[in-house]
């Protein structure tokens, strides 16, 4: 699985604190990890909690990564910006337990967490144990158990639902504020990553086009 960790500019200090615990739990399991910014506050590319539910929004409907990880402050900003996308489903953990539950009963593609509020002592122990719940094992197989059924049929619904009330990403992308979509892809390694992993071809065409980039296509 394709993981994107996203670190808005408030907690961007922590970057490496959060990729660390990350990568120690997700890599071993035989997941990758693309950290797509922000790496430290004197960064030039500054994310905001709304950019980084648009570019979650990119990364998961471009195909470039099949979860995201990503956070702000409290978490609650980048959740609901990551849930105002097309294809998101994106839930607030703030411990193992929240991260189990989300994984089993709503089975979505990306969380969100706080990094400033309860992040203190052993926060990186806290970190990991969440990771840990999230990729160590299968996903959607509900809680309890006996439930699992029409906990299925819910997603289902809930993804039906979305489909209707939203946009598609393509769309999306051709009628936000080109200079806030600018902002979001700026970071030192989006290209990088982006055009590497992604295989929507008309997400990636656009993108292509906004930045100006020179890339090779897939094979």
């Amino acid at each position: 699985m394709k993981i994107a960790l996203i670190i808005e500019n408030s907690q961007a200090a922590k970057s490496a604190v959060i990729h660390d615990a990350l990568t120690a739990v997700a890599t071993p399991l035989g997941h990758e990890v693309f950290h797509y910014g922000m790496y430290a506050p004197e960064d030039k590319a500054s994310l905001t909690y709304v950019m980084n539910g648009l570019l979650t929004g990119i990364l998961l409907n471009s195909g470039a990564a099949d979860f995201v990880v990503t956070g702000c402050g409290t978490g609650m900003g980048s959740m609901l910006a990551a849930n105002s996308m097309p294809g998101v489903f994106c839930g607030l953990v703030i411990d193992p337990t929240d991260a189990f539950l989300f994984g089993q009963i709503n089975d979505g593609n990306a969380i969100s967490m706080p990094y400033a509020k309860g992040f203190g002592w052993a926060a990186e122990l806290n970190l990991q144990d969440v990771y840990r719940k999230l990729f160590e094992g299968e996903r959607g197989l509900g809680y309890p158990k006996e439930r699992a059924e029409i906990m299925a049929k819910n997603r289902g619904i809930l993804k039906n639902l979305k489909a209707v009330t939203c946009h598609d990403m393509l769309t999306v992308l051709k009628n936000v504020d080109q200079d806030l979509l600018k902002a979001a892809v700026a970071g030192e390694k989006f290209q990088e990553y982006f055009f590497a992993n992604a295989t929507h071809e008309g997400i990636r065409d656009y993108i292509k086009g906004l930045v100006g980039a020179k890339v090779a296509e897939p094979a």
